[in-house]
């Protein structure tokens, strides 16, 4: 009887991997953005930058621009502004405890977007080159366009992953999402309006940003389990 009780009691227990993979992710992206900054205001040349810029430009052709300007489409803030709406409503709906789902993903949006725009200001890259038409503004470190659609995209994997959706389904979902988010970061730099080294830094910022927000959701979760 008494092992029955405790049994039921039982109280769920977070899982200690879980935090140091979480700890472990947020420590290298955070060592990665933090030494590509560095050499950004030290106004350091890097390699990478101009072997992706020579790479994307012996691979120019027309009918390629025009797939790169579609999918850079969809990391764009207008976009990523819709969809974020739509996703909100998709959570309201389907999720239980859905508030506390809704709340950090708001979190997680608009504290990269402020991250983001702060860190351009702060950083004052100048951009390759400047085309309006591809939101192409402004300064350039880090990716606007890295970092959004890491945290959007990249808040949808955790939604799958705790979803009941088949083993396979996930891991073709979430295969086409990541796959969309590294394109993203391409499209930037094959459209000449980023460096490599600005979307490089986007997807490390915004990887750092999103993980911190799933660990401390998880963790909101687990206490009120308890």
């Amino acid at each position: 009887m008494l092992s029955k009780r405790n049994s039921a009691t039982k109280i769920p227990v977070l899982p200690i991997l879980y935090i140091i993979s979480a700890l472990f992710i947020i420590g290298v992206t955070f060592f990665i953005f933090a030494e590509l900054a560095d050499e950004v205001l030290e106004e350091e040349k890097f390699a990478l930058d101009r072997h992706a810029a020579a790479f994307t430009a012996s691979i120019q052709r027309d009918w390629l621009y025009q797939v790169m300007a579609w999918i850079t489409e969809l990391g764009s803030v207008a976009w990523l502004t819709t969809a974020s709406v739509l996703l909100c409503v998709f959570i309201f709906f389907v999720y239980r405890r859905k508030w506390w789902r809704l709340l950090y993903f708001a979190v997680a949006m608009i504290g990269i977007s402020i991250l983001t725009k702060s860190l351009k200001v702060t950083f004052e890259r100048e951009r390759p080159d400047l085309l309006e038409q591809f939101d192409g503004t402004g300064f350039s470190f880090p990716s606007g366009h890295s970092t959004g659609p890491m945290v959007f995209y990249g808040f949808i994997i955790y939604l799958t992953v705790k979803s009941g959706i088949s083993r396979t389904g996930k891991w073709i979902l979430n295969s086409i999402l990541v796959l969309l988010i590294l394109l993203i970061g391409c499209s930037r730099v094959y459209l000449s309006v980023h460096y490599a080294t600005d979307v490089a830094a986007g997807f490390a910022l915004g990887l750092c940003w999103l993980v911190v927000c799933l660990l401390i959701l998880e963790y909101t979760l687990w206490r009120r389990k308890r």
